[in-house]
């Protein structure tokens, strides 16, 4: 919470310090320019106009709305860029769905890079330098990542030049943003780790994503716990993994859609019988001792 509440305030800051009529920062050459480049600055949205060359015209209302609702319970994960025209106005470079979202949510500010006329490898020696930090998080690094493709064009080849990474590494820090807004969240307020992360994008759908997260949090599981909980549930999707039909005896019936939901819980292939008094067991396999210890943490909750 505190490192959140740090980094608002830095942006409050320096938001006051481009406001400031005496103190318009236009170049890199400027005075406190070195301030700006490279950092997250709180910009009101009135100051921001659309960039009459953004390609993208058509955005989805439904996709919107569901931004702007993560957007009012979560903030602003990922910062707009926008480029300074003139005194207290902007154009907006990228972000413009979150822009929009913004506006949606009710927002008065945004949090946003700002681009001036000669910051170019500046700004690549601020992300580069901002990069090497070692108090950054997971997701402030890849977003850095994210920028110097973004904004610079730099391969994925070329910023494993500039920062020393191997490209597979930042390939893995990229990835992290393909995850859920939630538990993207989650990583930066230390929840969970980069490691469990990497286990939970290899599932496609977002709700399950949501869902397996929950589960990682609130049994506290490892991410070897959470690599097998995300094996299962996509063993659960393979073609024939449901063969059985629905568990019928004496008029008590389990359906296949229970039987999946308590595979997915405990990330094992979960077996039901029943017999013809309507008596059952439940049979939940478990691979090793550590599997063993993860699904009993599940059970007590």
């Amino acid at each position: 919470m505190t490192k959140a509440v740090k980094k608002q305030a830095l942006g409050r800051g320096l938001s006051a310090l481009l406001k400031d009529p005496e103190n318009d920062i236009k170049s890199v050459e400027d005075k406190n320019a070195d301030k700006v480049v490279g950092n997250i600055i709180e910009l009101e949205i009135d100051a921001i106009e659309i960039n009459p060359f953004q390609p993208r015209t058509n955005f989805n209302e439904e996709t919107l709305q569901e931004l702007s609702t993560s957007i009012k319970e979560l903030g602003v994960i990922q910062p707009i860029t926008v480029r300074k025209l003139d005194y207290n106005k902007y154009q907006l470079i990228s972000g413009e769905r979150r822009l929009r979202a913004s506006k949606m949510a009710g927002l008065e500010t945004v949090p946003a890079y700002i681009r001036l006329a000669n910051d170019n490898e500046s700004l690549v020696m601020a992300l580069v330098e901002n990069i090497q930090r070692h108090d950054l998080d997971p997701i402030e690094i890849a977003l850095s990542y994210q920028r110097l493709i973004d904004e610079i064009q730099l391969t994925q080849e070329q910023m494993s030049d500039r920062v020393g990474k191997k490209r597979s590494t930042i390939a893995n820090y990229l990835r992290l943003l393909k995850l859920d807004p939630i538990i993207q969240t989650g990583i930066r307020d230390g929840f969970i780790s980069m490691g469990h992360g990497r286990a939970i994008i290899n599932i496609e759908d977002q709700d399950a994503q949501a869902n397996i997260y929950q589960k990682i949090v609130s049994g506290n599981l490892s991410v070897r716990e959470t690599e097998a909980l995300v094996k299962a549930y996509q063993e659960s999707l393979k073609p024939g993994a449901d063969k059985n039909t629905t568990v019928k005896a004496n008029g008590f019936a389990v359906e296949e859609e229970q039987k999946k939901s308590i595979t997915e819980f405990f990330g094992a292939k979960v077996d039901v019988k029943v017999d013809a008094k309507g008596k059952g067991k439940i049979t939940i396999p478990f691979h090793s001792e550590e599997d063993f210890n993860r699904i009993i943490k599940l059970i007590k909750g």
